[in-house]
């Protein structure tokens, strides 16, 4: 039950409505295995470590053949490929001398080599309820009620215990062999990095998510050339999964706000827009690093303490946890990033104290 794409759903129906696309089409899959092979892993047999993926969504052409071929529609929800990413960062880092061409991980004009994998999202409703610590049918019920009733299989077919989920899903990317990810012995640098469009993209400065996720790139190419490798998981959950729209609303009440933008107020002000601080609920988050075999991170490019929670609560050890420096940092974000420290974020310095939040300020609108 569910919806096949996560998010994308609705477009694939539109284009069956449209007559652009013949329902019912199934994808030839001749020449669209993985790149590279992963696993299986102990994990992925492992009702508590992986809940929110399909272990085998890469691999169903060969898993599901005999099914594939007596007429039955299974399809894969992950796909693993090669690619040169090539980003402006990484090329002040060569320039600055802090990175080096290698002719294999990084190349000579500044594209760094990976193995990039997409995932979507496949939920076994009881393990997710597990995971969360609710009841399987509350679970099942707020699904409904809150989709607008748009699958009613959750509240009348209990025995079906897949979902397919509207939601967006994760790429990760790995520097280096993704074979040594199972590994523990060979460094692992990795962050997991949630979805900003603003920063990501556009390189708004109002937080730190681009300047964090270029450093961890950095991080993860330094660390793959020195033999280890490098992970970056990038995650669909647009403003702490409360949406961009919500998200902008909450930038206009902190600027507006009387005083002006300060760390003091900065959950405040989303909690009075959005009802609630954060949405994100790393619970699920560590399912992708089960799914590579994971079982210690020497390097955690994150100061989230949500997220170093999960990873090791998910029994994956967790060595040396890696600060954004406090060059990279936009002037407009020192808002954002010294409310977060005082709220319990990893920082090596001393947490912020009531006084200098309320002295931390953003420039208005």
């Amino acid at each position: 039950m569910g919806t096949r794409s996560g998010s994308e759903g609705v477009d694939r129906a539109r284009a069956v409505a449209a007559g652009a696309l013949r329902r019912g089409h199934k994808p030839d899959l001749t020449n669209t295995a993985p790149t590279d092979p992963m696993g299986p892993y102990p994990q992925w047999g492992d009702a508590d470590r992986i809940v929110s993926m399909d272990p085998f969504g890469a691999v169903v052409a060969d898993v599901f053949r005999d099914e594939i071929a007596a007429g039955y529609d299974v399809r894969p929800t992950i796909a693993v490929t090669k690619a040169h990413i090539d980003m402006p960062e990484v090329h002040g880092a060569m320039a600055a001398g802090r990175l080096s061409a290698d002719g294999r991980l990084l190349l000579a004009n500044g594209s760094a080599v990976v193995t990039k994998t997409a995932i979507e999202p496949v939920w076994w409703l009881p393990g997710v309820a597990k995971r969360f610590g609710v009841d399987e049918g509350d679970l099942r019920r707020v699904l409904f009620e809150e989709t607008g009733g748009m699958y009613p299989e959750l509240v009348t077919r209990s025995d079906l215990e897949v979902f397919l989920p509207p939601i967006g899903g994760q790429t990760a990317y790995v520097f280096g062999d993704p074979k040594h990810l199972a590994d523990p012995s060979v460094t692992l640098t990795a962050r997991v990095h949630d979805e900003c469009n603003g920063s990501d993209v556009f390189g708004s400065d109002i937080c730190t998510c681009r300047p964090y996720l270029t450093h961890a790139i950095e991080e993860c190419i330094r660390g793959a050339q020195a033999g280890g490798v490098g992970l970056v998981v990038y995650c669909r959950k647009e403003g702490r999964a409360l949406g961009e729209v919500t998200k902008f609303l909450v930038y206009n009440a902190r600027k507006r706000q009387a005083g002006g933008d300060s760390a003091s107020n900065y959950f405040l002000r989303t909690e009075c827009v959005a009802g609630v601080q954060d949405m994100r609920f790393q619970e699920l988050m560590p399912d992708v690093l089960q799914w590579f075999g994971i079982r210690r991170i020497h390097r955690l490019v994150s100061m989230s303490n949500m997220k170093y929670d999960a990873i090791v609560g998910g029994g994956i050890e967790v060595g040396e946890r890696v600060p954004i420096p406090d060059d990279l940092v936009p002037a407009d974000a020192r808002v954002e990033i010294d409310a977060k420290m005082a709220a319990g974020y990893f920082t090596e310095g001393a947490k912020p104290d009531a006084e200098r939040l309320k002295t931390t300020k953003g420039r208005g609108l």
